[in-house]
């Protein structure tokens, strides 16, 4: 059989994308239980081309690729862990089917935030768009208790001043010592809806929403993200499910929105 080059080890590649463990699946190589292009292989160390081979376990043609990508729609009482010994955890909310080793939420939302959460276990990419260098914009729907005014759309744009908050640091693990003005947002004043607005931030800074509107005396009753990049959350996915993406919607979350 012949592996082009950037192929990944077959073993590795089962067990990372399925429930087996890596003994569980070199147990079914020994047994000739996997079969890569109709031939069964026995290698622990066979390497396999995911775009190209097909792979069958046990019977199963399995559609292995190299990361996995999930949209999960948060609802609210969830937290953005891997685990929590308290509460349900976004990770609780993936079906067996779709769980892969290493699969972890890119970027996190607050516990009574809803909305568009990333889950991979592609960790460059997920690095990549949380990157201050980055700025992937996320846009949020808020419902306040008061009606936010047009001086705070030209407000959020230049820049809102927070005070300090001692989850906030420099990239070195120091608090800031003196007020933070976030990078320019978008405020969009929502028709129809006096106490909604629409937030585009480009930054990932603690509670920043509601540090922002705080700042003007506005506390946030409710905060749903609606987009990450240019992929807005699929309507049709209900709280609580998630689904893969695909190839072009993995592109659509680098894409400017701003």
């Amino acid at each position: 059989m012949a592996y082009q080059k950037g192929s990944v080890r077959l073993d590795k590649a089962v067990a990372a994308q399925t429930q087996f463990s890596r003994k569980d699946v070199h147990k079914m190589l020994s047994r000739g239980q996997i079969l890569v292009n109709g031939l069964p292989v026995r290698n622990f160390d066979a390497r396999v081309d995911l775009s190209q081979d097909e792979i069958v376990v046990d019977g199963q043609l399995l559609a292995l690729t190299q990361y996995s990508y999930l949209m999960l729609h948060k609802p609210r009482g969830v937290v953005c862990a891997t685990a929590d010994a308290a509460l349900p955890t976004v990770l609780d909310l993936v079906p067996e089917e779709l769980r892969r080793s290493g699969l972890a939420p890119a970027g996190r939302l607050d516990k009574d935030t809803t909305g568009f959460v990333l889950l991979t276990n592609d960790g460059a990419f997920s690095h990549r768009i949380l990157s201050p260098r980055s700025h992937v914009p996320k846009t949020y729907l808020a419902l306040l208790d008061k009606t936010p005014d047009h001086s705070m759309v030209e407000a959020f744009a230049a820049g809102v001043a927070l005070s300090p908050d001692k989850h906030d640091n420099l990239g070195n693990g120091e608090a800031c010592p003196k007020k933070i003005v976030c990078m320019p947002a978008r405020l969009e004043l929502v028709e129809g809806a006096p106490r909604a607005a629409r937030v585009v931030i480009r930054q990932g800074m603690y509670h920043q929403v509601k540090r922002m509107f705080a700042a003007f005396g506005i506390t946030v009753t409710s905060l749903h993200r609606e987009q990450i990049g240019g992929l807005p959350l699929d309507p049709s996915l209900p709280e609580g499910a998630c689904r893969p993406l695909s190839a072009e919607e993995v592109a659509r979350i680098g894409m400017e929105s701003f």
